[in-house]
Order: C-alpha cells, then structure tokens, then sequence
C-alpha cells in the first residue's frame, strides 16, 4: 500500500484529502504543520507528498526544498489558494514540486494526479 504524507494545516482539506485516497487504497499520513511535515519526512518513507504553501513555522517552499534534499524522487503535489500568484508557483516548480493544485479543488482531480505521480515514481 502506497503512503501518502499530507501537510496541511486547514483540518477541513486534511478530511477530505485523506477520505478520498483511503478510498483509493492509500494509506494517509496527516501533519498539521510546516515543521511537522519535515519531521515526518525524515522519520517515514512517503510515496507522495501533498503540501500547502502557508502553515505555521515551516512554509510550503521550505518543505518542498527538504523533501528533495532527503527523499529525491518523491513526487510533491502543492495545493494551494495562492495559486494566482505566478511567483509563488514558478518557486515551487523551481525547487522541485512535481505538480501544483489551485484550492479549491476536485477531489476527483487530486486523485486521478495522485495515481499519476505515484505511477512515474515506481
């Protein structure tokens, strides 16, 4: 079973993600934080990541940039409400995010890019 590590700070999205891929077969890891989520990137094994950009003491950016420190061809997925804003998107991109998610979203969406990245990382 693939391992999904969700970072989100917004426990509404978190519920939503995490119902949706538990009913595509994915086993969901949620942290509410940006120091949180680089914590459990060096303690677990993801098979994806899903970030947002802003949450409490680690940013978004900061997480994408140590995820492809330590875990290089994990696929990170950005979903985010600042998705307007060109520069926001073009970092992520730069430092290694694989995909970015404009909220709000279709959970249809998420899942079908969940399926597709962690078909390209395998």
């Amino acid at each position: 079973m693939k391992n999904v590590l969700l970072i989100e700070d917004d426990m509404l999205i978190s519920n939503l993600v995490k119902f949706r891929l538990k009913k595509d077969g994915y086993e969901v890891t949620i942290v509410e934080d940006g120091q949180a989520g680089i914590d459990a990137i060096n303690s677990q094994s993801p098979d994806l990541i899903i970030t947002d950009v802003v949450m409490p003491f680690r940013n978004g950016l900061e997480i994408i940039h140590h995820a492809k420190m330590v875990r290089p061809k994990v696929p990170v997925i950005v979903l985010s409400s600042l998705g307007e804003e060109e520069g926001t998107v073009l970092e992520a991109f730069s430092k290694g995010a694989s995909d970015f998610i404009p909220k709000p979203f279709k959970p249809n969406e998420l899942s079908f890019r969940v399926k597709k990245w962690l078909k390209y990382a395998c």
